[in-house]
């Protein structure tokens, strides 16, 4: 996909050396951007291959709000690096996306104001806290005010993510309705180009086409916004030489993108929906490139 490709350039030609968290050094840009047209396809990069299964049975274990990977880790392996001996995170996507915590009566200062039990979106946890279902107020609010500007869910609780392992890289997005479209924005605070961010247009997307359906519109465009945009780069002979992207960035470069597989998507409420209601049609990608995760 030729807008993916160009970030990839992007970040290459324009990025500067910086050391990161995890050893690693990278070749990092600040403030990339960049939008795709989703009527004309699913976004799946077709220049290596995504692993679809991988892909869609995180974003339904996100949109099940669980706080745990216990049903993730029978699909897939990719949070167990961050997961505690139970398979609980410290921060998860899906919690703060259908569960984001009410402050407590004794914790709310004099003139705010929160929803109560009384709000169809507030649900009362096993403990007795109250959580907040942003997915299901926007759906709500998209099929009843579309041109309301206020259509954002975040990830990021300032509390947790100052002592998270490892807090939301993709910690808000916001939906906008044009022309009978629907329109996705997010916003991420870092972007790791050769693994992470195929992935994060993979799943928003998906997500803009589920909520899309769910409320009788078209298609609109997926934007994103990358605050750290990097790839992680190791010179040859080094001890970090295996966690290099920057050589399997530049061949893909070389090969030309096909055309973009279809997403069909069965008719169901949002929390009906099952792996087994999805189908990739016509997905044409070019050899699997190796990629190590930086932990």
């Amino acid at each position: 996909m030729k807008e993916y490709l160009d970030l990839v350039k992007l970040v290459i030609d324009k990025g500067t050396h910086k050391k990161s968290r995890t050893g690693i050094d990278t070749i990092s840009y600040f403030g990339a951007f960049y939008k795709v047209d989703l009527q004309k396809g699913f976004p799946l990069l077709t220049t290596k291959k995504i692993e679809w299964k991988s892909l869609l049975n995180e974003v339904l274990w996100y949109l099940s709000g669980e706080h745990h990977i216990k049903n993730l880790r029978q699909h897939t392996k990719i949070w167990d690096a961050w997961a505690d001996e139970s398979g609980r995170l410290q921060t998860a996507y899906g919690r703060f996306w259908r569960r984001f915590p009410v402050p407590s009566a004794n914790a709310i200062l004099d003139g705010e104001v929160y929803v109560d039990e009384k709000n169809p979106f507030v649900r009362k946890e096993e403990n007795g806290a109250l959580t907040f279902d942003q997915v299901g107020w926007v759906i709500n609010e998209i099929k009843n005010n579309p041109n309301s500007r206020r259509l954002v869910i975040s990830a990021w609780h300032p509390a947790n993510a100052t002592v998270s392992k490892l807090p939301p890289c993709h910690y808000s997005f916001a939906f906008n309705v044009n022309s009978g479209k629907l329109n996705c924005h997010l916003t991420q605070r870092s972007g790791d180009i050769a693994l992470g961010i195929p992935f994060n247009l993979g799943a928003y997307s998906l997500l803009t086409q589920i909520i899309a359906q769910e409320t009788d519109l078209e298609l609109g465009e997926f934007a994103h916004t990358i605050i750290d945009a990097h790839i992680y780069h190791a010179e040859k002979g080094s001890p970090m030489e295996k966690y290099d992207h920057l050589e399997g960035l530049k061949l893909q470069l070389q090969r030309e993108p096909s055309a973009l597989p279809k997403l069909k998507i069965a008719k169901k409420n949002i929390d009906d929906l099952k792996f087994e209601d999805f189908e990739l049609i016509d997905y044409k990608y070019q050899d699997k490139i190796k990629f190590e995760v930086a932990v």
